[in-house]
């Protein structure tokens, strides 16, 4: 049974890329859903079961920042790992993000052994708690 994957970026290209590198990191995907910003990933969210999050800061209505408030005021960041990918190189956000329960954060531009590594430790993880 593959995993259901929610990519989370203003851009359309950058979404593609994300799920082209998830899928040559050979992960089993059952679901790809996308949003183009945190507003629109929050609605997938209360609808679908989604295994893992990949998003960025910068969005227009609501940014990433303000999606994993949203998320941990729901308590969804306990079972729904977090993964930021972005531009935003600041070690005092990287941190902050953590701190609120962001499980990986990754600088564009990213490469699929990145990816991969973060897949590993994140699913490796989940899988080794379930029954």
């Amino acid at each position: 049974m593959g995993y259901n994957v929610l990519v989370v970026d203003d851009s359309r290209v950058v979404r593609a890329m994300v799920i082209k590198t998830v899928r040559l990191a050979q992960v089993d995907l059952n679901k790809v859903f996308e949003a183009e910003d945190g507003k629109e990933a929050l609605r997938i969210l209360d609808k679908e079961w989604v295994d893992l999050v990949f998003a960025d800061i910068n969005m227009p209505v609501m940014d990433g920042i303000e999606m994993v408030d949203a998320m941990a005021d729901k308590d969804m960041l306990e079972m729904i790992p977090v993964v930021i990918i972005s531009t935003e190189r600041s070690a005092t956000r990287m941190e902050e993000l953590k701190a609120k329960g962001v499980r990986a954060y990754l600088n564009k531009p990213f490469t699929p052994e990145n990816i991969k590594k973060v897949l590993e430790d994140i699913l490796g993880n989940r899988e080794e708690e379930e029954p």
